[in-house]
C-alpha cells in the first residue's frame, strides 16, 4: 500500500499520436475522482482523470500515452499503485481490496505481470533486509553484529541478482529497461586509501554513470529515478568546469535527435540551470546553449516571451565571459572628463558598480577603499568605479568626499549618453557587464581579461592573493 500525501498532481498533454483506454474497477467505491498519473522525478502528474460510476472508471483518449511508469490514484487520493504503460494500451485494472492494492490484477499487459511480481518480490525482501538493519543496530555484541551484517548482506545480493536475472531473460522487456537504468555503479574500490584511490572510485563512478540509460527512449523520463539521477550529475557529479559540461552536454542532446521529448527536457533543465550559474564561469554554459540551440531555432516550443528572456540574458552575458577581454569603458568623471577603462594601467582592476543610494553599497563600498590602501594599491590594483544610476550624480559626488575614495577612478554615463547609444544601438555598460544589481564588481587582468566577477571585495581578494602566490612562484 501506498499513501499520497504530498504529490504535485500537474496536468499537462501529450503530442502523440494513437489511443489508449484503460479501465479500472474498483468495487469499493461507488463515486468520487479517480486519476491516471504518471511518476516525473519526485512528483506525479495528471495524465487523466474520471469520475468513478459503479465501482468503475474508463481512462481513454486519442492519444497513445507515452511510455512509463504510471499511477492509479483513487478517489481520496489516499490509495495509489504503480503500474507499466508501454505499447499495448487497452488495459483493465481490478483493485478488490485497498488494504491489499499490491495484489490489483492487470489485464492486457505482459510488461505488468513481471512488474507485479517484481514489486511483491521486492516488497516482502525488502521487509526482511529492513529487519536485518534493525537487528544490526541493535546488536549487542559483535558476534550479533557479524550475525545480522552477514544475513543482510546475503538477502541484498539475493535481490540483485534477482533484478540481474529479469534483465538477462526478459532483455527486450520495459522491466530490463527500468532495472539496468535504475542500476547504480558498482563501488571500484569499498575501502580507498590514498587520494589516488579516491580519484580512481570517482573517475570510474563516473564513467559508469550513465550505464543501462539509453538518451533514445524517451520511457525514462517518465520514472521516479531518471530525473533526480539528470540532476545530481550536473550539480554534484560531473567537473564544474563550463567546457567539461559544455563538452558532455552537446553529446547527450545529439543522442536524444530520435526522443524529442526527452531533447525538451533536457534543453529546458539545462538552460534554466545555467541561466543564472551558481559557480562563477559558469555563465558560458548558457550563452553555448543560446548560440548553438536556441538562436538556431532548435526549441520551437518555446513562446515569444520565453525567447525574449532567454536571448536578452545570453547577450548580458555573451560580453562579459571569464577569459574574454573586458569591454572598454569610456565615462566621464565628476569634471566631465572622459577617463576609459582601458587607458587605467595596472597588474589587476577592479571594476566597482555601484550607487550612493543602495544600503548594501553604502556598507561595501568603504570596505573595498579599505582594502585598497591597505593592501591592493601597493600591489598596483587600481579601482575604476562606475556609477550604475544616472539620478545619484549629487549623492555620489557627496560620497566619494565624504568617505575620501580619491584613489578610484569616479565615472558615471549620462542621460544623454544613454540615449545615444540607444539610438545608434550600441550596449551600454549595464549590458556589457551585466549589471542588474549594486555593488557589481569585476576583476581584471593587467590585459583587461576577466578574470573574476560578481564576487565580493573578499572573493576579489583572496583570487588575488592566489594569483600573487602564482606569479610569485
Amino acid at each position: 500500500m501506498k499513501q499520497v500525501f504530498t504529490a504535485l498532481l500537474l496536468l499537462v498533454s501529450f503530442n502523440i499520436f494513437g489511443q489508449y483506454q484503460i479501465t479500472l474497477n474498483i468495487p469499493q467505491y461507488t463515486s468520487g475522482t479517480a486519476y491516471l498519473t504518471y511518476h516525473w522525478g519526485k512528483n506525479l502528474n495528471i495524465a487523466d482523470s474520471g469520475q468513478v460510476t459503479q465501482g468503475k472508471v474508463v481512462f481513454k483518449g486519442t492519444q497513445t500515452l507515452p511510455g512509463g511508469i504510471y499511477s492509479v490514484v483513487l478517489p481520496g487520493k489516499r490509495y495509489m499503485q504503480d503500474f507499466l504503460v508501454d505499447k499495448l494500451q487497452k488495459i483493465t485494472i481490478t483493485i478488490k481490496d485497498t488494504l491489499r492494492i499490491m495484489d490489483m490484477e492487470v489485464v492486457g499487459s505482459p510488461e505488468n505481470d513481471l512488474f507485479n511480481k517484481y514489486q511483491k518480490y521486492t516488497s516482502e525482501k525488502g521487509a526482511i533486509l529492513q529487519r536485518s538493519r534493525r537487528d544490526y543496530s541493535a546488536a549487542k555484541n559483535k558476534q550479533d553484529s557479524l550475525k545480522y551484517e552477514k544475513e543482510f548482506l546475503t538477502h541484498n545480493a539475493e535481490l540483485i541478482q534477482y533484478r540481474k536475472d529479469i534483465i538477462s531473460t526478459h532483455p527486450e522487456s520495459m522491466m530490463a529497461m527500468l532495472l539496468s537504468a535504475m542500476q547504480d555503479p558498482e563501488v571500484l574500490n569499498r575501502n580507498p586509501i590514498t587520494r589516488e584511490d579516491s580519484v580512481a572510485n570517482y573517475n570510474h563512478y563516473k564513467q559508469h554513470y550513465w550505464d543501462g540509460i539509453s538518451f533514445m527512449d524517451e520511457r525514462v523520463l517518465r520514472t521516479p529515478f531518471f530525473i533526480p539521477k539528470f540532476e545530481r550529475y550536473y550539480r554534484e557529479i560531473i567537473h564544474p568546469a563550463p567546457d567539461s559540461i559544455i563538452a558532455d552536454i552537446d553529446y547527450k542532446l545529439l543522442l536524444t535527435r530520435s526522443a524529442p521529448e526527452l531533447n525538451r527536457y533536457m534543453l529546458n533543465w539545462l538552460t534554466d540551470e545555467y541561466i543564472n550559474p551558481k559557480y562563477m564561469g559558469q555563465d558560458a554554459i548558457f550563452v553555448h546553449l543560446f548560440n548553438k540551440y536556441h538562436s538556431k531555432g532548435l526549441t520551437p516550443w518555446l513562446n515569444e516571451k520565453q525567447m525574449e528572456t532567454i536571448t536578452r540574458r545570453a547577450y548580458m552575458q555573451m560580453s562579459n565571459l571569464i577569459g574574454e577581454k573586458a569591454a572598454d569603458l569610456k565615462l566621464l568623471d565628476s569634471t566631465g572628463k572622459v577617463r576609459s577603462l582601458y587607458d587605467l594601467k595596472a597588474d589587476y582592476t577592479v571594476v566597482v558598480f555601484w550607487d550612493p543610494n543602495c544600503g548594501h553599497c553604502k556598507q561595501e563600498v568603504p570596505r573595498i577603499d579599505s582594502m585598497l590602501q591597505a593592501k591592493w594599491k601597493a600591489k598596483n590594483v587600481k579601482i575604476y568605479g562606475v556609477l550604475s544610476e544616472n539620478d545619484s550624480k549629487t549623492d555620489w559626488v557627496n560620497f566619494t568626499k565624504k568617505h575620501n575614495l580619491t584613489d578610484w577612478i569616479h565615472v558615471h554615463s549620462t542621460d544623454n549618453m544613454e540615449e545615444q547609444e540607444r539610438k545608434q544601438n550600441i550596449a551600454g555598460f549595464r549590458q556589457l557587464y551585466d549589471v542588474i544589481q549594486s555593488p557589481t564588481l569585476y576583476l581584471l587582468d593587467k590585459d583587461k581579461r576577466i578574470i573574476g566577477k560578481k564576487l565580493s571585495f573578499e572573493q576579489i581578494n583572496s583570487l588575488l592573493d592566489v594569483k600573487w602566490e602564482k606569479d610569485n612562484q
